[in-house]
């Protein structure tokens, strides 16, 4: 991930793909239909820097490759590439948003990956118009807001929650949970679905502050072994995971730390320690991406030099709906927003149908959870569900 996330680094990026028109004018392809394609710009949005960046990395590459993907069908580089950072911070992501939405040659954003940001950007991104599809935003209550160019191409905290208290009672057998958050709009949302399915068994709770605001986790430790907690829930992004599970080991804690998909990144583990991070679980609302279809798997080590993260093939999906919206003569936000409401996209991670409020179509919701191992990688374990 080090070097993935060195070629992400450059603050509020906005870098493209030189293309328009013109070019695909010239194009000697026999798709007829491409000329009329061409000019076009999608964007990302979402975090290139910052603690939680591997996260946000993951879903550009899987987007860009589409975008590639399909520039290289069309014979030229039709569509550009549009990229953003909001740096994953609510605080930073509404001028990035405000940026964004100057451009008018856009037709659709894939992200913001992270709730919080979404709480932040989402409101300029309907004010202009302009569609998003969240690949891993999952806070309930981004879809109560009346959005209509808002779209979740995921599950959210009301089953991955459930899903994470049934492995915690089902399949480690635990009956006393200690659950925690970083008080993000991400973590403390899913924690608290998680305290609530739990129920009497969480045995005790704490907040920490977000990543990168903490390094000392030992007031929290200390109230985890003190509860008797066979188990700690931690609602929280990777870096503050690695370091708690870090500090419990030191303090022989032998229980088993569980998270859910903003802790499902390699960082955990090195942030822990492989010997430590081993035997943590995550969930995720998302199939482990070395099963996506087609030929993505290779596609994206070829192009990235690196395995699809967490979310890249939903991202990829993403990138596609809107490519296929194209094709389809939806040139304009507006059309493309439109076509979101009534698309059955079949992708290679899942198949996306979007209610009216732009969740996901509760028929086609997954969990899954999944288990460091000793050499810091998270291995698929099981599809959990979700009620």
């Amino acid at each position: 991930m080090r070097q993935v996330l060195a070629r992400a680094i450059g603050g509020v990026a906005v870098i493209g793909l030189i293309a328009g028109a013109a070019a695909c004018n010239s194009d000697s392809s026999s798709d007829t239909t491409s000329g009329s394609n061409c000019g076009y710009k999608l964007a990302f949005f979402g975090a290139l820097t910052g603690s939680a960046a591997n996260l946000g990395v993951n879903i550009e590459q899987g987007f860009e490759l589409a975008v590639q993907q399909y520039n290289t069908k069309k014979g030229s580089d039709c569509i550009t590439v549009q990229k953003f950072d909001s740096q994953g911070d609510p605080a930073v992501a509404p001028g990035v948003a405000r940026q964004l939405v100057t451009d008018k040659k856009i037709l659709g954003v894939v992200g913001p990956p992270f709730s919080g940001e979404s709480e932040a950007a989402d409101p300029i991104f309907e004010a202009a118009g302009i569609p998003t599809i969240t690949p891993s935003a999952t806070r309930v209550s981004l879809a109560a807001n009346g959005w209509k160019v808002f779209h979740r191409a995921v599950a959210n905290d009301d089953a991955q929650g459930p899903a994470a208290a049934n492995y915690i009672k089902d399949t480690l057998k635990a009956t006393k949970v200690f659950v925690a958050d970083d008080q993000s709009a991400y973590g403390a949302g899913l924690a608290d679905v998680v305290k609530k399915t739990l129920g009497s068994a969480v045995v005790g709770t704490d907040k920490t502050e977000a990543d990168g605001k903490q390094t000392d986790f030992s007031a929290t430790v200390q109230k985890v072994v003190s509860s008797g907690a066979t188990v700690m829930f931690y609602g929280g992004y990777y870096q503050n995971g690695g370091l708690i599970r870090k500090q419990l080991t030191a303090a022989n804690w032998k229980g088993t730390l569980v998270g859910g998909d903003g802790m499902k990144d390699p960082g955990l583990a090195k942030a822990a320690g492989n010997a430590a991070a081993e035997g943590t679980i995550v969930t995720c609302p998302c199939s482990p991406p070395e099963k996506a279809g087609g030929t993505f798997v290779t596609d994206y080590k070829a192009k990235w030099n690196v395995d699809a993260g967490t979310y890249s093939d939903v991202a990829f999906d993403a990138a596609n709906i809107y490519l296929a919206g194209l094709d389809a003569g939806n040139n304009t936000p507006e059309k493309m927003n439109t076509y979101l409401t009534t698309v059955d996209y079949k992708g290679i991670a899942n198949e996306y149908k979007f209610t009216s409020t732009g969740e996901l179509d509760p028929s086609l919701i997954k969990v899954w959870t999944f288990k460091f191992d000793a050499s810091g990688v998270e291995i698929a374990d099981q599809e959990v569900k979700t009620s």
